[in-house]
């Protein structure tokens, strides 16, 4: 990878303060971000940056030291990344991604009691790019008693591919979200679609969400969504905070200018989740989020079930785990 040179690095800043004011979806904290960027620019500050990584890490300290947005980045991307100007770096990971992760569903498994476990990561893929195993999955778990969604690996997602999600998990169609574009200065409503290709899972039976502080974006609005529509319980640690959609624009064939240009507007809470996170209802270390929501699940089979096979499992299996913690207490005496 070649050093980069002076001209070069005023060339990329000067850019993106640029792309900065004109686009970010805050125009006030834009122009009070390029500021921070031309100060730097003139102490030389970047020009201590032999090489993009460097230099991205430098300027994306300075572009999340005003109010601390996650998705405004100059992100530094080892492999050389297209040539065109618009999102053409985040479709080229994507692809990488999708083949990496059986099109983002890296794992599906039938848990004790009926209970499925669906992990979505580490993106919600766009339908046209991973449609058919997403599909094919939600067809798959729409016969449990119960479902366990694993977005704690999940870093982002398209909101399109979130309201077809909510599609299978709702049974009616549901406002989910609304995004406000600066530059249009109009606003995009996400419903659940009201109808899915195959079974649907449905909006009444159990349904549980883990996320961690890695879960992100898109990952977090699918929690969020569910959550505040109350059709889910949301188990594990406080989200990474980052609602303010983004686009793409190379500056570099390995630097990518990532500008947040909208805003998410959840039509129960009024509000999102940037910097906050999403808040988990039930809070725990991620590594256990799995656990408790399988004994949550287990115990709402059982409840719910009746004489069912799932039902009687799970009030084997609940038995059984309480068996096994009444002999871990007596070994300790």
């Amino acid at each position: 990878m070649t050093q980069l040179q002076s001209a070069e690095i005023t060339e990329i800043v000067t850019e993106l303060s640029r792309l900065t004011t004109g686009l970010y979806v805050f125009p006030e904290i834009g122009e009070r971000i390029a500021g921070v960027l031309g100060d730097a620019l003139s102490q030389g500050r970047y020009h201590r940056a032999g090489d993009p990584e460097t230099l991205g890490r430098l300027v994306t300290a300075d572009l999340q030291s005003v109010n601390g947005d996650g998705h405004l980045r100059l992100k530094f991307h080892p492999h050389a990344i297209p040539a065109e100007k618009e999102d053409g770096a985040v479709l080229a990971e994507l692809a990488r991604a999708a083949d990496l992760s059986l099109g983002g569903i890296p794992r599906i498994e039938r848990l004790e009691g009926g209970v499925a476990l669906l992990k979505l990561a580490p993106i919600i893929f766009p339908l046209d790019m991973t449609g058919e195993s997403l599909n094919a999955a939600l067809t798959l778990v729409a016969r449990a008693e119960a479902l366990i969604l694993d977005l704690r690996e999940c870093v982002g997602g398209h909101p399109y591919t979130t309201a077809h999600i909510c599609g299978h998990l709702f049974d009616d169609p549901t406002h989910l979200n609304t995004l406000y574009d600066r530059e249009e200065d109009a606003e995009q409503q996400f419903w659940s679609p009201a109808l899915v290709p195959g079974p649907r899972f449905g909006g009444s039976k159990p349904l549980y969400v883990l996320i961690s502080k890695a879960t992100f974006s898109g990952g977090e609005e699918l929690a969020y969504d569910l959550q505040q529509r109350g059709r889910a319980v949301v188990i594990g640690e406080v989200s990474g905070g980052g609602a303010n959609p983004r686009r793409g624009f190379t500056l570099h064939p390995h630097l990518e200018a990532t500008i947040p240009t909208a805003r998410s507007i959840n039509p129960v809470s009024g509000g999102n989740w940037e910097g906050t996170g999403v808040i988990p209802d039930t809070e725990t270390d991620p590594a256990r989020a799995h656990e408790v929501a399988h004994r949550a699940a287990l115990a709402e089979v059982a409840r719910l079930g009746g004489d069912t096979p799932s039902a009687e499992e799970a009030r084997r299996a609940l038995r059984g785990r309480t068996e096994d913690r009444a002999v871990s207490s007596d070994d300790r005496l």
